[in-house]
């Protein structure tokens, strides 16, 4: 499990795997400047509530991976969140797309056999 840390106080945990995803989109919006909002649920275990930051290109951002091998990029799951993060409510946490067709790995493509692993789920089913 990495570690999604906001303005060094808001932290939450997430799949090594979900969090590269959410790395890329955040990224990608704020390297152009724009800001939005990313909201979370948190785990039942601490209330289960939400949570809601206000992305902007000068927010204090840390992005912790437990694992030290690169994940697999799926493509389709990116541009879903992308969507999710153009979209009035934010950035939330949607399901990686079933049967995507191709994944990459440090710069190869790859097919994808299993789809989404269980701790992406796990962290799926309490993100919403």
């Amino acid at each position: 499990m990495g570690r999604f840390t906001y303005e060094g106080t808001v932290r939450t945990e997430i799949d090594d795997r979900v969090l590269l995803h959410l790395q890329i989109v955040i990224a990608d919006k704020l390297r152009r400047h724009e800001s939005f909002t990313f909201t979370w649920r948190e785990d039942a275990a601490t209330g289960g509530g939400r949570t809601a930051v206000w992305m902007h290109p000068g927010a204090s951002i840390v992005f912790s991976y437990y694992g030290s091998r690169p994940a697999t990029v799926n493509r389709k799951w990116l541009e879903a969140l992308a969507y999710a993060a153009n979209s009035p409510v934010g950035l939330q946490l949607v399901p990686e797309p079933e049967g995507a067709d191709a994944a990459v790995r440090g710069g190869e493509r790859e097919g994808l056999s299993s789809g989404q692993s269980a701790a992406s789920r796990r962290w799926s089913r309490t993100a919403q």
